[in-house]
């Protein structure tokens, strides 16, 4: 149960982050799940329930296996253990391309059935009129420019943008086409670092690094990379801040030595009847 200064404190809004923009910078985590919400929830400013839970949660390859039905199920449980962090979620591949009415009716649907507090959705001057029709009927949108993993087998893979002048062009192209049509803030993902620091000098609206540079705005990472769960590759721009994968090893091999050897349950872990003395 939250503190009463937990629960009287006012969630932070995508106002509130907008406004971060040059100074404090934003501390921003994925996260998928109930008690990892609660967990991390005292310590960040935003909390994105990233399509990424395809790849960390259910083992699908890239996020396209994410859909509305699953970012929905991860954001109430989210939303349940949050109460300050600002809450977004990412809009699935399919669910807002086509045009800007179904990106609109994607996007209430996720804020309806969840209580979130806006939406992410990747692309830049492609969906610029999507992230203006959003945010015409008042749901706050964070934009993503850079690498863009839903657009990684158009791709060709997970490649670093910003490599090339014209490559260049196209991200500041995307940057101010997702500024221009009312976004709160924007993700660059990987993206050459000094493109990415430039991004962030233009920009008058925050931006968001992974995989970029430390002169952006704030700074994401996928939760269970920065804690070390991850269990297939770790993207070289992360840091683990712990190394809960061998904890986790290690106590399902204690588990698992102890019930072959019948050292659990032990007798304080097993109930008796009343006035049965415990050996």
């Amino acid at each position: 149960m939250a503190s009463d200064a937990t629960a009287a404190a006012p969630r932070v809004t995508p106002a509130v982050l907008s406004a971060r923009k040059g100074g404090t910078p934003i501390v921003c985590l994925t996260a998928y799940t109930y008690p990892i919400a609660r967990l991390l929830d005292p310590h960040v400013d935003l909390l994105l329930v990233g399509d990424s839970v395809a790849m960390v949660l259910h083992g699908h390859k890239t996020t396209l296996g994410a859909t509305m039905d699953m970012m929905i199920l991860h954001g109430q449980a989210v939303m349940r253990g949050s109460r300050h962090a600002c809450v977004v979620l990412d809009m699935p591949a399919g669910s807002y391309e086509e045009s800007p009415a179904i990106a609109l009716s994607s996007a209430q649907r996720l804020i309806d059935e969840t209580g979130c507090d806006a939406v992410k959705l990747e692309g830049g001057v492609d969906v610029e009129t999507q992230i203006a029709a959003i945010v015409s009927a008042g749901i706050p949108v964070m934009g993503h420019i850079g690498l863009q993993p839903q657009s990684v087998e158009k791709d060709g893979g997970y490649k670093i943008k910003g490599s090339t002048d014209a490559a260049t062009a196209s991200l500041l192209a995307d940057a101010e086409a997702v500024e221009r049509a009312g976004a709160f803030s924007m993700v660059v993902e990987g993206t050459m670092e000094p493109v990415a620091a430039e991004i962030t000098r233009r920009a008058a609206i925050p931006t968001i690094g992974i995989g970029a540079s430390a002169a952006c705005d704030g700074q994401i990472l996928v939760i269970d990379d920065a804690i070390g769960l991850t269990v297939d590759r770790v993207p070289k721009f992360v840091k683990e801040y712990a190394r809960l994968r061998d904890i986790v090893a290690e106590a399902a091999a204690r588990y698992a030595a102890e019930v072959h050897a019948r050292r659990f349950p032990g007798p304080e872990h097993v109930f008796q009847p009343k006035g049965t003395k415990e050996s």
